[in-house]
């Protein structure tokens, strides 16, 4: 078996571990393909493997009473689905839902525990990524709560950005309405708004960003408040990608 050298890993918890603790992870992990809607894991369903994002992002759902699933956390090459196997927990809470299609690395989730156990430095990561993630889930409900559509929107494109490593998104309206918990519709209003303001291009069912700084600007503290907290431990996200598209 052909393990993955760790210069080509761009999972940041997996590209930041000391060579003699990849090597113990290394063996344990397949490199998977990640394709739009597939669902890595069901609420209420037993944890079985976890993955290293390596490209594309994914969605942390939870899901209504009404059925309705709402987003309460992005996922991408900065962290891991499935992480609170290390906490102790045994079945999923939320749905995790691939928005885009994209890559990464497969591991038994016993094995990461057991391999934890004898990595202090991937622990101490892991730790990190689940305060952090928790982090974004509570200023995620906040902003749910008290700020306008316009502004939450510009707050997940600007996630959305730091995650992604491809330059366009197969995201429709449709899709971004169940995330933000809203009607297609003012989807369609919010995009508008921000185009007469210059941050984003709107045009044929596509959204770009044409002003990072100005999509900024036009978010709420919320973006900042998990972006900011995400830098201090870990630094900042790779942009490497110029924009965002969304296809409609």
């Amino acid at each position: 078996m052909s393990f993955p050298p760790k210069i080509a890993v761009k999972n940041r918890i997996l590209a930041a571990l000391p060579p003699e603790e990849f090597a113990k992870v290394a063996p344990h992990l397949t490199r998977v393909e990640l394709s739009l809607g597939q669902s890595l894991h069901r609420a209420g369903d037993t944890i079985d493997v976890v993955y290293f994002v390596e490209s594309g992002f994914i969605s942390a759902l939870t899901m209504l009473s009404d059925g309705q699933p709402l987003e309460i956390g992005l996922i991408g090459a900065e962290g891991i689905a499935g992480v609170s196997v290390i906490l102790g927990a045994t079945t999923s809470y939320s749905e995790t839902m691939c928005q885009t299609g994209g890559g990464a690395f497969r591991m038994p989730a016993a094995l990461l525990k057991d391999v934890v156990t004898h990595a202090p430095h991937l622990r101490d990561l892991l730790l990190r990524y689940v305060h952090v993630f928790h982090v974004q889930v509570a200023q995620t409900a906040a902003c749910n709560a008290h700020h306008e559509l316009g502004q939450r929107l510009a707050r997940w494109l600007l996630a959305a950005h730091d995650r992604s490593h491809v330059p366009e998104l197969s995201l429709t309206q449709d899709l971004i309405a169940v995330m933000l918990g809203v009607r297609r519709s003012t989807v369609s209003i919010a995009a508008g708004t921000l185009q007469k303001a210059g941050v984003i291009r709107y045009q044929h069912g596509h959204i770009t960003i044409t002003d990072r700084v100005g999509l900024e600007n036009a978010a709420c503290e919320c973006y900042e408040a998990v972006a900011g907290e995400y830098r201090n431990l870990f630094g900042d996200y790779p942009h490497r990608v110029v924009g965002v598209n969304a296809m409609a």
